[in-house]
């Protein structure tokens, strides 16, 4: 196992307390205020009298919250602390770094100011209701690191109930970031998609959506696998996500092992946990294997255990090459929603945030280590154009940003 995987799980009892745990000593994030707060003469236009000003404006017209207030520029980050990756259900107090985490890559990449929600309980009913009554202060929702089935009845119940966007990040964008990576790392392979075989180990949420994302670039021939091999129609312990596994992929209904299924395959896509996948796994595979192996921190399968043997090789990890990480999609995407006030994330702005991030790796520079942008080369205001664009043209968007017209 390699030393910096260690150094991301290792308490501080260990006695270990490195540069990371010093990071995150007293957490990453602080409030600051926007304005001058100096003088009495100031304090009287942001407290008293000034705010009761503005607030009977907005009660006049609660649409100038948008103008007259943070929603404008603000997501909600909600979980349970069911699905940290990496770790599981670890409760929502662990959550709250990760959470903390993804608040200030949204500061960082788009400027936009997101705050960790770490909700106390896992029942739908309560979740929903939360969310639902705090839709007054954030300009938006992303749903992170809730456990599956319960994640997809969360989202899809409060897209309906709420005027503002929801999008549960594990699902969505991660598969905007693998569909993107593939696109690339088959033109590297010289194969179309249409003629990939995609085999996915792991069907919880984020396999189920990059299936979903994946036939939408063309891809045709999927099979997901859990822990009992293939999903196919006559399997009867299947839940939700599985049964539309079975119901939509798998055509030719592989019903033997992990090792039969990734046998002749063209890509293998990792969702589960470390040490599913072996060597010989990938021997198997067909001409130029494509493999992302996006468990974390620990990937199912160590680059340097392939790399004689795999032509295209990812992780969700920095700290090698072809990081494929959801942060490559959701800062762009959520700065887009906010900039437009788009009701809803549709499938219009995914597919338009895949093919930015694609169509950021310069076609000269696509190489085996090469398939996805990094995140500091300014992909996410990429995506946000792109996903701006496809919210105003599907008629989401309730206002025009800045240099877009309608």
């Amino acid at each position: 196992m390699s030393s910096t995987a260690d150094r991301v799980i290792d308490p501080p009892e260990s006695g270990r307390f490195d540069a990371t745990f010093q990071r995150h000593l007293g957490g990453k994030m602080e409030t600051r205020s926007k304005v001058p707060l100096r003088t009495r003469a100031d304090l009287a236009l942001v407290y008293t009298p000034g705010f009761t000003q503005v607030a009977a404006a907005i009660s006049r017209n609660r649409a100038d919250v948008y103008r007259w207030s943070i929603k404008q520029n603000t997501v909600a980050i909600v979980t349970d602390g069911t699905a940290v990756s990496g770790l599981g259900d670890v409760g929502p107090e662990a959550a709250l770094p990760v959470m903390e985490g993804k608040a200030l890559v949204f500061r960082a990449f788009a400027g936009i100011d997101a705050f960790p929600l770490c909700l106390a309980t896992k029942d739908v009913e309560e979740i929903v209701k939360v969310v639902t009554c705090l839709e007054p202060t954030f300009g938006a929702v992303m749903l992170e690191d809730i456990s599956a089935p319960r994640c997809f009845e969360i989202e899809d119940r409060l897209r309906d109930e709420l005027t503002i966007p929801v999008l549960h990040d594990d699902q969505h964008a991660t598969a905007v970031a693998v569909t993107a990576a593939l696109i690339n790392a088959a033109k590297v392979v010289g194969k179309e998609p249409c003629d990939l075989k995609v085999v996915i180990v792991g069907a919880g949420a984020a396999g189920t959506s990059s299936a979903k994302l994946l036939m939408q670039i063309g891809v045709r021939n999927i099979v997901a696998c859990d822990r009992r091999g293939p999903i196919h129609r006559e399997r009867d312990d299947l839940n939700r996500s599985k049964r539309w596994f079975a119901e939509n992929t798998n055509s030719f209904q592989e019903s033997g092992s992990l090792a039969s299924t990734i046998a002749g395959a063209d890509v293998l896509i990792g969702l589960s946990g470390p040490g599913v996948i072996v060597r010989d796994h990938i021997k198997s595979m067909a001409r130029d294997p494509i493999v992302f192996a996006l468990a974390n921190p620990i990937p199912e399968i160590l680059p340097e255990e392939i790399g004689d043997v795999a032509a295209v090789i990812a992780t969700g990890r920095p700290d090698y090459a072809n990081q494929i990480d959801c942060s490559l999609c959701y800062p762009g995407m959520f700065r887009a929603a906010l900039d437009c006030r788009a009701t809803t994330i549709n499938e219009a702005m995914k597919l338009a945030a895949v093919y930015a991030i694609a169509g950021a790796v310069d076609h000269a520079r696509l190489a085996r280590d090469h398939v996805v942008p990094d995140i500091f080369d300014g992909v996410a205001s990429r995506v946000a154009d792109a996903v701006l664009r496809a919210a105003i043209d599907s008629k989401v968007a309730q206002a025009s940003a800045q240099g877009v017209t309608t």
